[in-house]
């Protein structure tokens, strides 16, 4: 859930006893209960409802034994800087081993577990950004939107995927279909990240460039 994902959880079984938890679900439920967890009627789900409250989990994490969780989240720390250093192929790798980690070896090299690992890999840039998936943008739609919560402290990201393709073709994608468009009303600077995954070779290749709308 530290990762944006949602966790469906029957409230129905909660007897508002904090002291004797069965099962997984009455855990879910006091939490929702008490207010660290936000609850979708609709779906049935649990979810984390702010940035607030998922960096109350998050340090709890770090400093309890979840080593593989701190983990990821410092590898999103570190892509972030990576991105905005263009470090290519530090970000390339960072990517890589997200996507290693949370693909199963059924869909590895299916896009939607390349989209996976992009979303988990860049999970903490949702402490300065809007993070929007597949937002209509120009003539298309791009993969990834970060835009800034606050205008100036951090720079907007469009960031394009490809598939057995190349990192210069997504970039050249965002630029073609006029991806930039939604953002003309931003100033400042726009990170471009354009990154394809080869089937063949099974490794990311990254392309970075930037401008700045004044």
């Amino acid at each position: 859930m530290v990762l944006g994902e949602r966790i469906r959880v029957n409230i129905r079984r909660f007897q508002n006893d904090v002291t004797q938890f069965e099962f997984k679900d009455d855990v879910l439920a006091c939490l929702i209960h008490m207010g660290y967890l936000g609850y979708d009627a609709y779906t049935k789900e649990a979810f984390i409802p702010n940035r607030e409250v998922a960096e109350v989990f998050e340090d709890t994490i770090a400093t309890g034994d979840w080593d593989d969780v701190a983990d990821a989240l410092r590898r999103s720390d570190e892509l972030l800087r990576a991105v905005q250093e263009r470090e290519e192929e530090k970000v390339a790798k960072v990517i890589s081993g997200s996507h290693q980690d949370y693909a199963s070896i059924i869909n590895y090299n299916d896009e939607n577990a390349l989209a996976l690992a992009i979303m988990v890999s860049f999970y903490t840039a949702r402490a300065d950004y809007y993070v929007k998936r597949e937002l209509p943008l120009g003539r298309g739609f791009a993969d990834i939107v970060f835009i800034p919560k606050r205008e100036g402290e951090v720079p907007a990201m469009i960031v394009e995927l490809k598939y057995n393709r190349s990192a210069r073709a997504a970039i050249r994608q965002i630029k073609d279909k006029k991806y930039t468009g939604a953002l003309s009303d931003y100033k400042g600077k726009i990170v471009l990240v354009g990154i394809n995954y080869s089937k063949k070779t099974g490794k990311y290749t990254c392309r970075i460039e930037t401008f700045t709308i004044n």
